[in-house]
């Protein structure tokens, strides 16, 4: 798992809107991730609207916000029309991103253990560097803390 100060590990993953998006190419911008569960549940519905929302201020502060799940770009475009997302959803069907990350993990659900992804989000500098990191994210002013940590690079 990537720590503060890393170097943020490199990817190219399929956008919703059809293009890839490769961090690497993303140099000189602040970046935001956020990895979520699943497409269509309530806390990940939650957090991807409440990026959205904010999605341009995110933008005048120097920063793209993306997204990422297991999910496919099918369920992502569905996911991004049913609640009118402006932030952009990157699939990582194949789940390499999120283990490269240290997001894919034992997770136990009323005494049921299984993988999954543990909500995370990674703000990235402009250097390429892990700014900060937010574990087990809850969603209530969560997106509010990551937009002033990023104003505050």
């Amino acid at each position: 798992m990537p720590e503060q100060f890393d170097i943020a590990p490199n990817f190219t993953l399929p956008r919703d809107e059809g293009d890839d998006i490769c961090l690497s190419e993303l140099r000189g911008h602040a970046v935001v991730l956020f990895f979520y569960p699943r497409d269509d549940t309530t806390g990940c519905t939650k957090e991807s609207i409440g990026f959205s929302e904010h999605l341009q201020e995110f933008a005048d502060a120097g920063a793209q916000v993306y997204g990422i799940s297991k999910d496919s770009i099918a369920s992502h475009a569905k996911f991004r029309t049913k609640y009118k997302l402006k932030v952009g959803l990157l699939s990582d069907e194949n789940g390499s991103v999120c283990e490269d990350y240290g997001v894919w993990r034992e997770k136990n659900m009323y005494g049921r253990k299984f993988m999954g992804i543990e909500r995370t989000t990674f703000l990235i500098a402009p250097d390429g560097t892990i700014a900060q990191i937010w574990h087990k994210v809850k969603v209530p002013d969560h997106v509010d803390a990551v937009l002033e940590a990023v104003k505050s690079l």
